[in-house]
């Protein structure tokens, strides 16, 4: 098979969809591997690693996106689109639910969708998922607490406080992957931390990790509405399988918050957990509602390409030898973590919670491919 790997650009995104041990994987068992020039120059990957395992450099991201399987890091842009036809297999992250024109363009052009952030495997694991929530988690206080200087917007609050004053007051909706990694740095910093969560074995593992170091509380709207109202960092941490987030937090909550607190959402790509939160970039990160600053960068982890693009590839690389191996109709039927990646194909919405969040028909995945 020939896999196809183009240049990102998404604003700031730095990372890359394979790195030259990635392509050893494939190169290695006879499939042709197309790196468009300059790809991997912002992990700090040069050409010639790559050529040195195999690959062949293209200078166009159009002969990138030319190959049988593309491997991305990042949902195409609207300039892409003009690379979807039938028979192209996507793999990459794609957040559906929250794309309504990408979703009917990959529907339309039939192209096969295979998003990172819905392979399941059958104990409910996200293995795709997991490292950039990892990443994201522990940049979210990182950024968080950089926000709160007062010459940034925020009320000027050092997480970890001094003695004799008061320490940061962090709250962290969601005790997921995310959640768990925002707390461990919180933690690290000295931060004063509450998880809320709605799942009791999920606080009861925060509880056996952490001790003493974090409070957990139940999600509900008095815990949340108490919570958010103290705190001074809030992290936005919860995700439903490849659906919308849910909105946890309004705008007449962000407004009680008190002035120069910061909210950073890493739901954001999924719509958002907190009301007032809209996507931004790199190059500007923040805005301000009702005085709270506000990080909603939807694709963080693009920041730091050297830990991010060899935590993703360590994950990704093996589906993709499996799609090219065998083809993604065999290696789907043969593997129902990598079935329930499957996005679009053949012209249908083939992921529930996304045909529903744009209201068209969804068609399973698993009837299309016979």
């Amino acid at each position: 098979m020939i896999i196809g790997v183009p240049k990102e650009i998404k604003t700031r995104e730095y990372r890359v969809g394979m790195t030259p041990a990635g392509v050893r994987s494939l190169t290695s068992r006879n499939h042709s591997v197309l790196i468009e020039r300059g790809a991997g120059e912002g992990s700090g990957i040069r050409d010639v690693e790559y050529a040195a395992q195999g690959a062949k450099l293209v200078p166009s991201a159009a002969e990138a996106w030319s190959a049988d399987l593309v491997v991305k890091v990042k949902e195409p842009l609207v300039s892409e689109h003009a690379y979807f036809r039938k028979g192209l297999v996507l793999y990459t992250y794609l957040h559906l639910a929250n794309e309504p024109e990408l979703t009917r363009a990959l529907a339309n052009a039939g192209v096969a969708a295979v998003a990172y952030e819905t392979i399941q495997t059958a104990d409910g694991h996200l293995p795709l998922l997991k490292p950039m929530s990892e990443v994201a988690g522990r940049m979210a206080v990182q950024v968080g607490a950089t926000c709160l200087e007062k010459e940034r917007g925020g009320k000027g609050v050092l997480l970890g406080g001094v003695p004799g004053t008061r320490r940061g007051r962090v709250v962290i909706l969601g005790g997921g992957v995310v959640g768990r990694n925002a707390a461990t740095i919180a933690v690290g910093m000295g931060a004063q931390v509450t998880v809320l969560d709605v799942r009791a074995d999920a606080m009861a593992y925060l509880e056996d990790v952490f001790g003493g170091a974090i409070e957990t509380l139940y999600s509900n709207p008095t815990n949340i509405e108490e919570m958010v109202m103290r705190a001074d960092l809030l992290v936005g941490a919860v995700l439903v399988t490849g659906a919308a987030a849910p909105r946890l937090v309004n705008e007449k909550l962000v407004a009680k918050m008190s002035p120069g607190s910061v909210i950073v959402d890493v739901a954001v790509d999924q719509g958002g957990c907190i009301e007032t939160c809209r996507p931004t970039t790199h190059d500007h990160p923040t805005y301000e509602v009702d005085g709270v600053i506000h990080y909603c960068v939807p694709n963080m982890p693009g920041a730091v390409p050297q830990t991010s693009t060899w935590a993703l590839t360590n994950v990704t690389i093996p589906y993709a030898v499996k799609i090219a191996d065998l083809g993604l109709v065999v290696a789907a039927k043969a593997d129902e973590a990598l079935l329930k990646g499957i996005n679009a194909y053949g012209g249908h919405v083939t992921y529930e919670p996304v045909a529903r969040a744009h209201h068209v028909d969804y068609v399973p995945a698993e009837d299309l491919l016979g």
